[in-house]
């Protein structure tokens, strides 16, 4: 409506200045109304687009309800933020034709559009108006980008020369400040540095130490003035947009892992949680289980049909498998546990454990065995196929044997579990006492009564032979030439039974020489030619 009445005061203005009924001076004030109505209307239904002062194209039609005002506002700010943008290219603008319109657009984002009322009042078509109008906009934009930068570049030089001027400033004062920790290190010498010791060995001397410490400072000193160089490069590079890439590409060397190792640690915080609260939970529960365990072993805690010996064994049993349950359980939780390379180190293993544990395993299995079978126990004299000794240590893979020779002898568990062993200890604890036996040959021209006196006067004169039960004989064999006696006694000693057994033997030689009977062993006949065979007398 106020167009209209803009151009209805033009009409009529014209129509006046047409008349001949003014006079001269009444026409000169409506020409000067006339020019002032003009300029209003024109201002009213036009408006350019402008960049740095310049105008590319003068808008004169109202679109989707916006007045040229705002339309070519709005495009002039457009123009300017891209022309001000450092990856700006001119040719990236282009033209659309979208129903009556033609857009102009940057790659693809909309700047302004052309209507048929803006190409008529450049007397032009449209399409024409539009292409001069996209011609106007490059020329434009490329001399202004022109000066940009230039004005840019003498920024960008001088952002280039004071980074260079700090980058040297903090190298200066870096070097000041490890060579103030140098000498820092060189007056602890003797003080803080005092060498390193084990027991009265010396390991590190202190002359040694403050090297280490000097070397040390100096590696670190050099990675830190790496470490500023790496960030100072980037950041010079960047400065120049030729050369931005490199900055991109220098930063994302570093970047990238840290992004990716932060990523990574915040993407495990859920999963570190669950691992803390089953790794204590299990840790708890162990505590409580080698309480337990504890409490048994000294008898405090009696629980029937289990021997206070099972306690650590069972103990050591239960936290395995609970360590193996935790095990399971974190497995899954752990960073890159569902990674191939995980995987196949993960079956790579596990093969070398199965081929190269068979033994092994087959020894585990036969200590449990052994242990619940409870054959014997640390300390014990027993004898394991033809190794007789002191039980020194036993565990699930072997069993440590001492000697009365005192060799410590390693017997895999497997092989006393496939070998017949003999607890004499547990023999003599479990009865009146472990017999010892040994046999002699008399000839038939002694009583057997005589004999069997002077064996059981042997076992009473013997160390470490129990009183009662009292020893005894039997007669083995009848033989062609002499009689087999055995003595067998009682002793509550099985560990001393080399030293019992010395002294019977001695004994026994003692005793019948004392009493000139002679010990056919080894046998002969008893009617012989020569002179006979006369026991030693005098026998003190």
């Amino acid at each position: 409506m106020k167009n209209f009445r803009n151009w209805f005061l033009v009409l009529m203005v014209l129509f006046g200045v047409s008349s001949t009924s003014f006079g001269q001076t009444t026409r000169d004030s409506i020409k000067k109304k006339v020019s002032i109505q003009l300029d209003s209307a024109l201002l009213a239904t036009s408006a350019p687009i402008l960049l740095d002062g310049d105008t590319i194209f003068v808008l004169y039609e109202k679109v989707h309800g916006y007045i040229p005002l705002t339309r070519a506002k709005l495009a002039s700010e457009r123009i300017d933020e891209l022309v001000h943008q450092r990856e700006f290219e001119p040719d990236s603008f282009h033209l659309v034709r979208d129903g009556d319109y033609f857009h102009i657009n940057y790659q693809k984002d909309f700047i302004v559009n052309i209507g048929q009322i803006d190409a008529d009042w450049a007397g032009l078509s449209i399409d024409k108006a539009s292409e001069e109008c996209l011609d106007r906009l490059k020329k434009t934009c490329i001399e202004s980008n022109s000066g940009i930068n230039i004005k840019s570049l003498l920024i960008q030089i001088a952002l280039a020369i004071l980074v260079i001027v700090v980058f040297v400033f903090v190298i200066k004062y870096i070097n000041k400040l490890f060579k103030f920790f140098a000498t820092k290190i060189e007056s602890l010498k003797g003080t803080y540095l005092k060498g390193v010791k084990f027991g009265s060995y010396e390991f590190i001397g202190e002359s040694r130490l403050t090297n280490i410490a000097l070397m040390a400072n100096n590696i670190l000193r050099i990675a830190f003035l790496l470490f500023i160089l790496y960030l100072t490069l980037p950041i010079l590079f960047s400065i120049f947009p030729w050369t931005e890439g490199i900055a991109k590409t220098l930063f994302n060397y570093v970047l990238n892992p840290v992004k990716s190792v932060l990523h990574s640690i915040i993407d495990f915080i859920p999963s570190l949680f669950k691992i803390l609260v089953i790794f204590f939970a299990v840790r708890y529960v162990v505590k409580g289980v080698k309480f337990l365990s504890g409490e048994v072993e000294n008898g405090k805690l009696v629980i029937p049909a289990f021997y206070p010996d099972w306690a650590q064994p069972t103990s050591r049993i239960i936290n395995f498998i609970l360590y193996v349950f935790m095990f399971v359980m974190i497995w899954p939780l752990l960073p890159g546990s569902d990674s191939e390379a995980f995987k196949g180190v993960s079956v790579f293993l596990g093969i070398l454990i199965s081929l190269g544990s068979s033994t092994s395993i087959a020894n585990i299995m036969a200590g449990l065995v052994i242990t619940y079978m409870r054959p014997f126990r640390v300390g014990d004299r027993v004898k394991v196929g033809e190794i007789s000794g002191d039980i020194m240590e036993k565990n699930l893979l072997v069993t440590r044997v001492q000697t009365i020779k005192n060799e410590i002898i390693t017997i895999p568990n497997s092989m006393i579990l496939n070998n017949a062993s003999t607890n004499f200890t547990m023999s003599s604890e479990a009865s009146e006492g472990l017999v010892l036996h040994t046999s002699i040959t008399i000839g038939y021209d002694v009583p057997w009564r005589q004999v069997h006196s002077m064996l059981i006067e042997v076992a009473d004169k013997t160390p470490f032979i129990e009183k009662s039960p009292k020893p005894f004989v039997l007669q083995t064999s009848l033989d062609d030439f002499y009689v087999s006696y055995q003595l067998n006694a009682y002793t509550k000693e099985p560990a001393k039974q080399s030293a019992i057994y010395s002294d019977l033997h001695a004994l026994i030689q003692d005793v019948f020489a004392q009493n000139d009977v002679e010990i056919m062993s080894p046998h002969y006949q008893a009617d012989r030619e020569g002179p006979s065979t006369i026991p030693p007398k005098n026998i003190k």
